[in-house]
């Protein structure tokens, strides 16, 4: 899961900082122009007010890790053994319930409260902060850095969600999908990888992204390994691709094959074949 590179961590860890914010308040203001809430969005059977709900939820959760605010985690975290889609999918359902019927009166001040707190308890500190994530598994943490990448996709895909289902105007920025890509699927690859589909299988991608980053992703009997910018090796299928595609692949907003026919997925390499069965050894709840 490494992410060993000639990339200023530092240095794009503020700019990720920087494109959160700016989605945040994008964000506020497209909920502010939804004229019906109760429409459904792009991800069913949510409605257009349950994914800003999710998206508060999801602002709470990381921020809970620096204000303490939200600790008691039995009522919401799944109980037993469950795999990561399992899990996310589980609380995902009942984290809807932490933002109120009230509080959906106001989505937009409560986005851009739970965002800035979000960014305000973080400012200053390391990419490699510790985050806990109780949600992910038991005593789970991930860096600061893919916190922020996460929260950042979030509040862009769930945007491409609320805009859809409210039929208002929407954007991902290349260099904003980018800061996704690079900031958070390093480590968040691995834990979304479907063990059963990927048991037995050996396959190493170079996943090229037009203006970076490179990734390489190598699945290996049912385990995931994804390293940014890494030594120069082998491998079976390099898929290029412009970062916008990717991640809406990556999220399953759009089908892998439609992008390859459209163009925008490039297979390439020694067995280009594989490319298509790429996004089918990782879950995306």
């Amino acid at each position: 899961m490494g992410t060993a590179g000639r990339f200023d961590a530092g240095a794009e860890h503020e700019r990720a900082r920087a494109a959160l914010r700016a989605a945040v308040a994008r964000l506020a203001g497209l909920l502010r122009d939804v004229a019906d809430p109760g429409v459904p969005s792009g991800v069913p059977p949510w409605t257009v007010g349950d994914v800003g709900a999710h998206v508060c939820a999801v602002y709470v959760a990381y921020g809970s890790a620096f204000t303490h605010e939200f600790q008691d985690w039995d009522s919401v975290l799944p109980v037993g053994e469950r795999t990561f889609a399992e899990r996310v999918t589980s609380v995902n359902a009942k984290a809807l319930g932490l933002i109120g019927e009230e509080a959906r009166t106001c989505l937009d001040a409560l986005v851009l409260e739970r965002g800035e707190t979000f960014l305000r308890v973080t400012e200053g500190l390391a990419p490699d902060a510790p985050v806990t994530t109780p949600w992910y598994g038991p005593d789970v943490a991930i860096t600061l850095a893919a916190a922020t990448g996460m929260m950042l996709s979030e509040t862009l895909l769930h945007g491409l969600d609320i805009a859809r289902g409210a039929r208002l105007p929407w954007a991902i920025a290349p260099d904003d999908a980018r800061l996704v890509l690079g900031q958070s699927m390093p480590t968040m690859m691995p834990f979304a990888v479907d063990a059963a589909r990927a048991r037995g299988v050996r396959i190493a991608y170079d996943l090229a992204v037009e203006g970076g980053p490179r990734l390489a992703v190598v699945v290996d009997d049912g385990v995931a390994t994804v390293t940014r910018d890494a030594p120069p090796r082998a491998y079976d299928c390099r898929i290029t691709t412009d970062p916008r595609t990717l991640l809406l692949i990556a999220f399953r907003r759009i089908p892998l094959w439609k992008a390859v026919v459209r163009g925008a997925m490039r297979p390439g390499g020694r067995r280009p074949w594989l490319a298509p069965r790429f996004s089918g050894f990782f879950v995306s709840p």
